[in-house]
């Protein structure tokens, strides 16, 4: 057997000359190119990661992504990783990135199949059709369209995506991890709702297919149920003129 040193010294070799071998990809210098760090963990041009964990970022409203990004450079969404990746770009880039999001038309994959109760999957889709009164809970629709698909400028489409990630953001907002502008409206209904209902209303969220048409409806003026930081705050950046490479 060789030594560790000398394995380790032929395992480089070998590798660099295999790397040699292989034709270079060619570099393009475009924004599809350079998002290939977004798309490691958020999947294929956006479509969502393979571990439930990263959502699908692609169709979302470009306010929404440009709101997001903000959040992770200020520290109002805490992860590490996105918060190195944006530290360091302008608000006029961080809008260039939304953009190019945003525009991506691409079909969704099918919907995860049912796994609670039923009387579990009849208060999920209570909280998100009609809401609860007693609560104070309005329902999901009232912001996020009717079909549930998101509305322009920045409100998100709450259809497929998996029943962990719709549990930890709303865990998130009810702990105070993520924040949104004030007054944050995601907070005060995470806030008011039980655990129970947390994981019925993303149970039957996440078994609801996404329809053909999953475009983010166009605003309407309609007046929202609550007052919300992320409805009246201007979508488009100061800087967005001056984007930089």
């Amino acid at each position: 057997m060789l030594p560790p040193t000398r394995l380790a010294a032929l395992l480089l070799t070998t590798h660099i000359a295999w790397a040699g071998a292989q034709p270079l990809p060619r570099f393009e210098d475009s924004l599809a190119q350079r998002m290939q760090a977004c798309v490691n963990c958020h999947g294929q041009q956006g479509r969502a990661g393979p571990d439930g964990y990263y959502p699908r970022i692609a169709g979302k409203p470009a306010g929404y992504l440009y709101n997001q990004l903000k959040h992770f450079q200020t520290g109002q969404r805490k992860h590490a990783l996105m918060a190195r990746m944006v530290d360091p770009l302008s608000d006029g880039y961080l809008w260039e990135i939304a953009q190019h999001f945003a525009a991506l038309e691409l079909p969704h994959a099918a919907a995860l199949p049912a796994r609670a109760p039923a009387a579990v999957l009849q208060r999920g889709e209570q909280l998100a059709l009609r809401g609860d009164a007693s609560q104070q809970v309005p329902a999901c629709t009232a912001c996020h369209g009717a079909a549930l698909t998101g509305a322009q400028p920045a409100t998100p489409g709450l259809l497929g995506l998996p029943p962990d990630y719709i549990n930890a953001q709303l865990g998130a907002w009810h702990n105070g991890t993520r924040q949104a502008r004030t007054p944050d409206c995601m907070a005060t209904l995470a806030r008011r709702l039980p655990a129970a209902d947390v994981a019925a209303v993303s149970a039957w969220l996440a078994a609801q297919p996404v329809p053909p048409n999953a475009a983010p409806v166009a605003a309407t003026g309609t007046r929202v149920p609550m007052e919300c930081g992320s409805f009246a705050a201007p979508v488009t950046p100061a800087a967005a003129k001056a984007v930089q490479p």
